[in-house]
């Protein structure tokens, strides 16, 4: 099952072979052709879920959800497995708020929700208290003011937190990864109360912009970053390197006039097989290829402020 979650707080399902197929290029079908959400309300989430009449499995996951106000909420995935076509209501929306986020969880994740001032808070998923599906919730993080607003949520499983690195992104295109967790074993983002101002994960400044994206990602992955006038980049995660957390960032894409970026996300990481082709458009077979490996220039110092270790309250 596919659960869609709306900006108004209520949860839709589909089957995914319900989804109809297309090409790379093609436009797709509008969502409210294909569920039954309201013309005002958009999708803010979608999570896949494994057989929803497999009891083991709904009484042993939870879904988080985060409203843009910092509410955050944890509920029994039992809660929502009888689908129902008008859908139901996951969340009690309060007024001048919308839900964000939503992430599957295994009852002992790890839960981190990012502003867009560039603070962070790290917190038990144990801290949240099951709830109702009408219930609106509990502070999941203490916004700096009236303009700061949630970007993202990221929830990381016990077992992978040493492997997870924080990944964010500015709305001015800088952006850099920093681990969760140090070589020495050492938090580098310290767990707090959930409701907590929580700590820099990006040092903002003029000329990075307000914090737009975060994501949790490893050195398998690929980063896609796609502008709002339709340009495209796609880099690997590994080509950036490990940075403290109070750092600034380094460009990753530049942003020209009014363009602004519209989505950041992380990919699998493919493979790809370069063919050359002749003058006739027919495949040049290559019997050897020798590879060289050029030398990367280091990252600009100017681009990096340094890590100062500053945890503000």
């Amino acid at each position: 099952y596919l659960l869609f979650f709306t900006q108004k707080g209520k949860c839709f399902w589909m089957r995914v072979y319900e989804i109809p197929e297309g090409t790379k290029a093609s436009k797709g079908r509008a969502i409210q052709n294909i569920i039954n959400i309201e013309p005002d309300d958009k999708v803010a989430a979608y999570i896949c879920t494994q057989d929803l009449k497999d009891q083991d499995y709904i009484k042993s996951h939870n879904l988080i959800m985060v409203t843009k106000q910092g509410q955050v909420k944890k509920t029994s995935l039992e809660k929502y497995s009888k689908p129902r076509v008008n859908g139901v209501a996951a969340i009690t929306i309060k007024e001048g708020d919308e839900l964000l986020g939503a992430k599957l969880t295994n009852g002992e994740s790890q839960v981190l929700i990012a502003g867009k001032s560039g603070k962070m808070v790290r917190f038990e998923e144990a801290k949240t208290r099951p709830m109702g599906r009408t219930a609106s919730g509990v502070r999941g993080i203490t916004l700096k003011d009236e303009a700061d607003e949630v970007i993202g949520i990221v929830t990381v499983n016990k077992d992978d937190i040493n492997e997870t690195q924080i990944l964010v992104v500015t709305e001015n295109g800088y952006g850099k990864r920093t681990k969760l967790v140090d070589d020495d074993g050492e938090d580098v983002y310290r767990i707090t109360n959930r409701g907590g101002k929580g700590v820099k994960t990006l040092n903002i400044t003029e000329k990075t912009g307000s914090l737009i994206a975060i994501n949790n990602v490893t050195d398998d992955d690929d980063l896609m970053i796609i502008n709002k006038s339709g340009l495209t980049i796609r880099m690997m995660v590994s080509d950036l390197r490990v940075m403290g957390r109070a750092t600034q960032g380094v460009r990753l894409i530049n942003i020209k006039g009014t363009d602004s970026i519209a989505a950041v996300t992380k990919v699998l990481r493919e493979d790809e097989e370069v063919v050359e082709l002749d003058e006739d458009g027919n495949p040049i077979e290559v019997l050897e290829a020798e590879t060289s490996e050029e030398e990367t220039p280091e990252n600009n110092d100017s681009d990096v402020e340094p890590d100062n270790n500053e945890e503000l309250e």
